[in-house]
């Protein structure tokens, strides 16, 4: 399986931090943030790894992360021109998928659980899209599930009324389809191609997977959530 790291944007909500640099290579303790979804897919078995990033900084990530000797695994760059959403980032990948089922992650997302069980699973499945969720306090700032026994029956993206807890993490594994359903869309309000609308079109499909998180996970995208990020890394190394 190949992985998609979408490491665009422009990380608003750090300024003015991100003022200077992306917000993927701030550091979450002792490693540049975006290490840590690079580990999430080489722990799962990864060795093609493509970072989608923006135009600002993209020499940085490229004197950074090499040819992914490093991490035993090889890198390959992409470049999106505009922030206009993980989807209109994530259709970058078509090529380097070359029609096989794959695996995106967010650049600002660290999750302490093993995928590589899933991932194999997935790989020899019949699944179109599988997700990860995660209970939350704070649903409203994510993309929401609403859970049926062992189907997702719809996603909101940040509902200000959520129906569950249950927050869809930034970590996707999606057949090639997903290209198709990419080019069908529509931009939201906010003006971007919603990841939202590409995963509820597996919904409509019955096409959809799901795995609740056991361990901790952080988006690292506000300055709370990135010091949180960091102590629980703290605290992980010292046990």
């Amino acid at each position: 399986m190949k992985g998609v790291i979408l490491a665009g944007g422009l990380g608003t909500r750090l300024a003015p931090c991100t003022n200077v640099t992306n917000k993927h290579l701030l550091p979450v303790y002792n490693k540049p943030m975006i290490y840590y979804p690079i580990q999430t897919l080489v722990d799962a078995g990864v060795t093609d790894i493509l970072i989608i990033c923006g135009p600002e900084f993209s020499g940085s990530f490229l004197n950074l992360l090499r040819s992914g000797k490093e991490f035993g695994v090889n890198f390959s760059f992409e470049v999106q021109d505009e922030p206009l959403g993980i989807a209109d980032g994530m259709r970058l990948a078509e090529e380097f998928v070359d029609g096989e089922k794959f695996a995106a992650i967010l650049g600002d997302n660290i999750y302490e659980d093993n995928f590589r069980p899933v991932f194999e699973k997935f790989m020899n499945s019949d699944e179109g899209a599988h997700l990860f969720l995660k209970e939350v306090q704070d649903a409203e700032r994510f993309g929401v599930a609403e859970v049926s026994g062992d189907k997702i029956v719809g996603i909101e993206e940040k509902p200000s009324q959520p129906k569950s807890n249950l927050a869809v993490t930034g970590l996707y594994l999606l057949d090639a389809n997903a290209f198709e359903h990419i080019r069908n869309l529509k931009p939201s309000e906010r003006g971007q191609l919603e990841i939202t609308d590409v995963n509820n079109k597996y919904v409509e499909s019955s096409n959809l997977g799901y795995t609740k998180l056991t361990g901790f996970w952080s988006d690292a995208g506000t300055h709370e959530s990135l010091l949180q990020a960091s102590i629980l890394i703290r605290d992980k190394l010292a046990q």
